[in-house]
Protein backbone atom coordinates (compact mmCIF):
# COMPACT_ATOMS: atom_id res chain seq x y z
CA UNK A 1 0.00 0.00 0.00
CA UNK A 2 3.22 2.34 0.95
CA UNK A 3 4.71 1.59 -2.52
CA UNK A 4 1.85 2.64 -4.47
CA UNK A 5 1.26 5.61 -2.56
CA UNK A 6 4.81 6.22 -3.11
CA UNK A 7 4.80 5.64 -6.91
CA UNK A 8 1.48 8.09 -7.47
CA UNK A 9 3.24 10.80 -5.54
CA UNK A 10 6.54 10.34 -7.91
CA UNK A 11 4.02 10.52 -10.96
CA UNK A 12 2.42 13.52 -9.83
CA UNK A 13 5.44 14.73 -9.04
CA UNK A 14 7.53 14.29 -11.67
CA UNK A 15 3.94 15.53 -14.63
CA UNK A 16 5.24 18.77 -14.67
CA UNK A 17 8.85 17.66 -16.45
CA UNK A 18 6.93 16.75 -19.01
CA UNK A 19 4.91 19.40 -19.68
CA UNK A 20 7.99 21.95 -19.66
CA UNK A 21 9.18 19.64 -22.54
CA UNK A 22 7.22 22.45 -24.60
CA UNK A 23 8.83 25.21 -23.54
CA UNK A 24 10.58 27.27 -25.99
CA UNK A 25 10.38 28.19 -29.50
CA UNK A 26 8.65 25.80 -32.07
CA UNK A 27 8.30 26.20 -35.61
CA UNK A 28 6.58 24.51 -39.09
CA UNK A 29 4.48 25.16 -41.85
CA UNK A 30 0.52 24.78 -42.18
CA UNK A 31 -0.89 23.72 -45.46
CA UNK A 32 -3.86 25.91 -46.59
CA UNK A 33 -5.87 26.18 -49.56
CA UNK A 34 -3.65 29.08 -50.71
CA UNK A 35 -0.67 26.89 -50.14
CA UNK A 36 1.95 26.43 -46.99
CA UNK A 37 2.23 29.26 -44.45
CA UNK A 38 5.23 29.58 -42.04
CA UNK A 39 4.39 29.20 -38.30
CA UNK A 40 5.92 30.03 -35.22
CA UNK A 41 4.86 29.48 -31.39
CA UNK A 42 6.97 30.38 -27.76
CA UNK A 43 5.76 28.64 -25.32
CA UNK A 44 6.03 28.48 -21.57
CA UNK A 45 4.25 26.11 -19.18
CA UNK A 46 3.61 27.15 -15.81
CA UNK A 47 2.63 23.32 -14.21
CA UNK A 48 -1.33 23.25 -15.68
CA UNK A 49 -0.95 26.92 -16.92
CA UNK A 50 0.33 27.51 -20.45
CA UNK A 51 1.14 31.45 -21.67
CA UNK A 52 3.20 32.23 -25.00
CA UNK A 53 2.86 33.62 -28.45
CA UNK A 54 2.33 33.25 -32.06
CA UNK A 55 3.12 35.51 -34.75
CA UNK A 56 0.76 36.00 -37.01
CA UNK A 57 0.24 36.44 -41.11
CA UNK A 58 1.03 40.17 -40.41
CA UNK A 59 4.12 39.48 -38.33
CA UNK A 60 2.50 41.05 -35.26
CA UNK A 61 2.42 38.80 -32.20
CA UNK A 62 -0.31 37.53 -30.63
CA UNK A 63 -0.63 36.28 -27.08
CA UNK A 64 -2.03 32.59 -26.75
CA UNK A 65 -5.48 32.47 -23.83
CA UNK A 66 -6.59 29.80 -22.33
CA UNK A 67 -3.05 27.84 -22.18
CA UNK A 68 -3.49 24.86 -20.97
CA UNK A 69 -0.94 21.26 -20.24
CA UNK A 70 -2.01 17.86 -19.43
CA UNK A 71 0.71 16.05 -19.47
CA UNK A 72 2.15 15.78 -23.07
CA UNK A 73 -1.45 17.15 -24.26
CA UNK A 74 -1.73 21.35 -25.02
CA UNK A 75 -5.05 23.22 -25.55
CA UNK A 76 -4.78 27.12 -26.33
CA UNK A 77 -6.69 29.61 -27.96
CA UNK A 78 -5.65 32.63 -30.25
CA UNK A 79 -7.89 35.88 -31.13
CA UNK A 80 -8.18 37.39 -34.38
CA UNK A 81 -9.31 40.07 -36.12
CA UNK A 82 -10.15 39.31 -39.56
CA UNK A 83 -11.46 42.53 -41.11
CA UNK A 84 -13.32 43.91 -38.38
CA UNK A 85 -14.88 40.40 -36.90
CA UNK A 86 -13.27 39.11 -34.46
CA UNK A 87 -12.20 35.14 -34.25
CA UNK A 88 -11.32 32.96 -31.51
CA UNK A 89 -9.16 30.11 -32.96
CA UNK A 90 -9.26 26.80 -30.29
CA UNK A 91 -6.27 24.80 -30.47
CA UNK A 92 -4.95 21.23 -29.53
CA UNK A 93 -1.62 19.66 -29.41
CA UNK A 94 0.22 16.84 -28.63
CA UNK A 95 3.77 16.29 -27.86
CA UNK A 96 5.58 13.06 -29.35
CA UNK A 97 9.22 12.90 -29.29
CA UNK A 98 10.60 16.42 -30.80
CA UNK A 99 7.39 16.71 -32.60
CA UNK A 100 4.64 18.80 -31.53
CA UNK A 101 1.26 17.77 -33.68
CA UNK A 102 -1.31 20.74 -33.83
CA UNK A 103 -5.03 20.62 -34.83
CA UNK A 104 -6.45 24.00 -35.25
CA UNK A 105 -10.15 24.09 -36.12
CA UNK A 106 -10.73 26.93 -38.44
CA UNK A 107 -14.56 27.79 -39.03
CA UNK A 108 -15.34 24.16 -38.49
CA UNK A 109 -12.80 22.92 -40.76
CA UNK A 110 -10.22 20.95 -38.73
CA UNK A 111 -6.24 21.23 -40.13
CA UNK A 112 -3.90 19.62 -38.68
CA UNK A 113 0.31 20.27 -38.77
CA UNK A 114 3.47 19.58 -37.13
CA UNK A 115 5.84 21.91 -35.57
CA UNK A 116 9.11 20.95 -34.29
CA UNK A 117 11.71 22.84 -31.22
CA UNK A 118 13.93 25.77 -32.91
CA UNK A 119 17.15 25.58 -31.20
Amino acid sequence: MKFKALAIGLLLAASPLFAAEVDGNWAGSLDTPNGAVEVKFTFKADGARLTGSTVGPDGMTMAIKNGKVDGNNISFTIDLDMGGQAMSLPYTGKLEGSDLKLRIDFMGMPLDFTVKKVK
